[in-house]
């Protein structure tokens, strides 16, 4: 007998009970529509991923159970489809854990659940609760959940299928339980953030389960930006053999069917693979778009300075939220080239924004003379520097607070490894759109931007902004190299360093001289400090300065 199982990749909020719901009833009937006999929705779709904190608190569970109740009532409308619903869940007269979390080594006691739930014609059918907690990278649910024991199979048109969720299945013992306890299918619901490499990764553990248990899977993932994670969606299927049988857009909402004949999946819509610069600058663009719709900003601010970073970060703005949304505020001084007046003119002019420039020359002036008496006998160095990007963050933020648009800042991740950036100047704004973003694949996000056929190969960017040599332009003559390493030599350390966990030894066998190792993990430590104040930004990489990166500002360890 033949089943039909829609997969629903969901753009979901975090407390967004009645949203989210709305989400899944939308989905819910072009999946009747279209005949499917179940519908699998993300993990934790009813209340968003991850809700973090709002996990300790009752009344966060009461409103989910409330809303869970009324969803159960809501898919009457559509009698006979099966709907596997992802929500916290808490067993009746227990309370969330509280604050103290040094109770039995910081796990989870008296703690509610990561669950789903199967919902059919006003009825709960079926309860999974997790068996893995994630506690690495940015996850960190031992915090908050209590460990499911239990599997759960549900049966539907003779089709027995095995429940788990998302780090269920890179766990062999889960889907071993699964399969011991009659099931022919593994649904696997998940909340599974975006990095670099991370699609073959996913395929590399689900091949391995099926491989196993030789079980079909059906993987279904969240979408869309929260905070600094993004989810990329990218739901699949595989048959028996470990083949992908049907995959989803990334980057995008939707639903897709897929027909199984008994236990065997029917070939269907495969959607293509998309290059590594496609990806993260898609990434890129739903984070922004996500972050700003999400929390009601009107639109965005970008310091456009004529250098690639700022130029980059303004395209990224426009493709998500459109031209209409986006300012672009010119701060020249003394040391601004004339090129760079020019070429962010004709970017901004290329994107149809609003440009605007204020010139910051007469209040440079104004601290040099309320500062003189103090610096007397004094030679300039990085306080005036210092000063000239401390005014333009403070302007930025005037005009923040004065039309409610969001500062975007324009620091990548070489910049803020290092502490070339300033803090309240560069780094002063609301959101870091590029702090994930090493230098080199800022060139190459340009590019594909400027000549990919996605976008018509339309040249947003100018081609002197892609050629001209990095500069900060707050003294004479500066070029960023002047006090870095190039970039590509930068980039590769700090990858090895910071993002693969290598040893100097390591990096320095790998070829790279022990000054510029020494030199490069030097500042990385001892910039802490900014990176600690910084805006929260888009993670792209497995290991991002934030939540993944926890090194204490105060150390003394020399390796």
């Amino acid at each position: 007998m033949k089943t039909r199982i829609a997969l629903a990749q969901l753009n979901c909020i975090v407390g967004d009970f009645a949203g989210n719901a709305a989400r899944i009833l939308a989905a819910a009937e072009t999946a009747f529509a279209g005949g499917a006999h179940l519908l699998l929705t993300p993990e934790l779709a009813l209340t968003g991923y991850p809700p973090e904190d709002l996990l300790l608190r009752p009344a966060f569970y009461d409103g989910c159970r409330a809303q869970l109740e009324q969803l159960t009532q809501d898919l009457l409308r559509f009698p006979g489809l099966h709907v596997v619903v992802g929500h916290p869940w808490l067993p009746a007269g227990a309370a969330p854990r509280t604050n103290d979390l040094s109770a039995n080594g910081g796990m989870a006691h008296g703690a509610g659940y990561n669950a789903v739930s199967v919902l059919a014609d006003g009825a709960v059918l079926a309860t999974y609760l997790k068996h893995e907690l994630p506690n690495t990278e940015v996850f960190d649910e031992k915090r908050y959940f209590a460990v499911g024991q239990e599997p759960v199979v549900i049966e539907l048109n003779g089709l027995r299928m095995g429940l788990t969720i998302c780090e269920d299945v890179w766990h062999p013992a889960v889907a071993a339980r699964a399969k011991a306890a009659g099931a022919q299918l593994l649904l696997v619901p998940n909340a599974s953030p975006y990095h670099l490499d991370k699609e073959n990764l996913r395929l590399d553990v689900t091949r391995a389960r099926v491989a196993e248990t030789g079980l079909p899977l059906v993987y279904v993932n969240l979408v869309g930006g929260q905070d600094e994670l993004v989810f990329d969606g990218g739901s699949f299927v595989l048959d028996a053999a470990g083949e992908v049988v049907a995959r989803m857009p990334l980057f995008e909402e939707g639903l897709a069917l897929v027909d199984f004949d008994g236990a065997r999946a029917l070939p269907a819509d495969i959607a293509p693979t998309r290059s590594l610069e496609a990806k993260v600058y898609a990434a890129l663009t739903i984070g922004v778009r996500d972050y700003v719709n999400k929390n009601g900003f009107p639109g965005v601010i970008v310091g456009l300075s004529g250098g690639v970073d700022s130029a980059l970060v303004l395209a990224l703005a426009c493709d998500a939220l459109g031209a209409d949304r986006v300012r672009a505020v010119m701060m020249p001084s003394r040391y601004t080239a004339d090129i760079s007046w020019l070429d962010a003119r004709d970017m901004a002019a290329r994107l149809g924004v609003r440009y605007d420039e204020i010139p910051i020359a007469p209040m440079v002036d104004a601290f040099g003379g309320a500062l003189a008496d103090e610096f007397k006998g004094l030679p300039e160095d990085a306080t005036e520097e210092n000063i000239q990007a401390r005014i333009r963050g403070t302007l930025l933020m005037a005009l923040s607070n004065k039309y409610g648009s969001i500062v975007l800042t324009t620091g990548n991740k070489s910049e803020m490894a290092v502490g070339y950036c300033t803090l309240y100047g560069d780094m002063a704004g609301g959101f870091a759109v590029i702090k994930d973003i090493a230098k080199t694949l800022v060139y190459r996000l340009c590019e594909y931007r400027n000549r990919s056929a996605d976008f018509a190969r339309r040249e947003v960017i100018p081609e002197r902004i892609l050629t001209r040599a990095p500069s900060a332009e707050l003294r004479e003559n500066q070029k960023d190299q002047d006090s870095l390493p190039p970039y590509d030599v930068l980039d590769a350390i700090m990858r090895m360093y910071m993002e693969d966990n290598r040893s100097l030894a390591d990096i320095i066998a790998a070829g790279y001289s022990e000054a510029d190792v020494r030199r490069v993990t030097r500042l990385i430590k001892i910039n802490e400090y900014k990176r600690r104040q910084a805006p929260v930004g888009i993670r792209v990489t497995h290991r991002a300065f934030g939540r993944d990166w926890r090194y204490p500002i105060t150390s003394k360890f020399q390796e």
